[in-house]
């Protein structure tokens, strides 16, 4: 599985983009739970955010799905935050 979350907006405006591909990892059950659970949460459409936050793109494989602060659940914001340590 191939998880990508880029990031945009914030107060300096500037994006980031991070991958992990969980093929190889021995958490990968793991990684594949929390990336079920965050794109159900997602929504299809980038969805209106707030000044200054962050709007997300999470791409699991072939879905994407969108989401923006304030409102990222736990399993989003979990998974947004592995992703960009742990990713290249």
């Amino acid at each position: 599985m191939r998880i990508e979350v880029r990031r945009s907006g914030g107060f300096a405006g500037i994006s980031r983009k991070a991958e992990v591909d969980t093929e190889e990892r021995s958490d990968a059950a793991e990684w594949h739970a929390l990336a079920d659970r965050a794109l159900a949460d997602g929504e299809d459409n980038p969805p209106d955010g707030v000044p200054d936050g962050y709007s997300y793109a999470l791409r699991v494989d072939e879905r994407t799905v969108y989401f923006a602060d304030p409102r990222l659940t736990g399993d989003q914001r979990d998974l947004v935050g592995r992703v960009l340590k742990e990713g290249s």
